[in-house]
């Protein structure tokens, strides 16, 4: 089930450490195993390059470009350059999101615009670049990695995050109906608190470094107890791209482990 065999894969922020590893990554491995062959873009190079050992390692196929998704022109070449190489591109997984906290009455207008240019807007760069190729070669799928933040207030300052996710899971609604037609699939995946490469970051900044603390926080907000996995990510991102999801179009997948279906405390 869900074999990607002979199918080309276009992911973005592929890169990430060992343990615990970030959506990307997991995405990544994960089609990669299926049989899929990855093409992968991040910011942090070496990152990027680990996960493509990481994959070659286990028998799969990657190719790995340095690039900044915010940029048009990185967008574009990356791109532009998978459909030159392999003539199609079967499945193009939007994964690249970050969140910054700020109130509504002092909301610094240069991050609101850059949480909107890396949540939204480099979305709507990829799959504009992608789906002409798409439309031509009689269909395709998109994944776009989006938040419960984008349906949900989880108790964070997040306004800008939250904006994005919810106008990424609308963009993403409607871009399915406009090509239902051309056989191009657009869905999203909703993922809750995970337990990603992220979160050591975010415990520097917002926990003063008490990481054990921090994660011990986000496991309890969890009706299930505990924060999920990049691997859960995955695994809802391969069967939306995959052929058993071939009439699902124009909706999410929600992985929380209860945490939007909770009573707020």
């Amino acid at each position: 089930m869900h074999s990607l065999k002979g199918k080309v894969i276009a992911i973005t922020g592929i890169g990430s450490p060992d343990n615990p590893m970030g959506n990307g990554r997991a995405i990544a491995e994960l089609f990669a195993a299926q049989g899929g062959f990855i093409e992968g873009i991040d910011i942090r190079e070496e990152e990027g390059m680990r996960t493509k050992a990481s994959i070659i390692a286990s028998g799969g196929s990657c190719h790995v470009e340095q690039g900044d998704v915010t940029v048009e022109a990185d967008i574009e070449k990356w791109i532009t350059g998978i459909i030159t190489r392999h003539k199609r591109l079967d499945i193009l997984v939007n994964n690249v999101g970050q969140s910054e906290r700020m109130l509504p009455e002092n909301v610094d207008s240069t991050v609101w615009q850059q949480q909107l240019d890396l949540n939204l807007t480099s979305v709507m760069m990829a799959c504009r670049t992608a789906l002409p190729q798409m439309i031509e070669q009689g269909g395709g799928a998109i994944v776009n990695i989006s938040s419960i933040a984008g349906i949900r207030y989880l108790g964070k300052p997040q306004i800008a995050y939250s904006a994005a996710k919810a106008a990424l899971q609308q963009y993403t609604k409607t871009s399915a109906v406009i090509h239902a037609a051309n056989n191009v699939r657009m869905n999203c995946v909703l993922p809750g608190l995970m337990h990603t490469a992220m979160v050591e970051r975010m415990a520097e900044k917002y926990a003063e470094g008490d990481y054990q603390g921090f994660v011990q926080k986000r496991h309890n907000q969890v009706p299930m107890g505990h924060m999920g996995s990049a691997e859960d990510v995955a695994q809802a991102a391969l069967f939306l791209a995959s052929d058993e999801a071939r009439y699902i179009t124009g909706t999410e997948i929600i992985v929380d482990g209860g945490v939007t279906a909770k009573i707020p405390d």
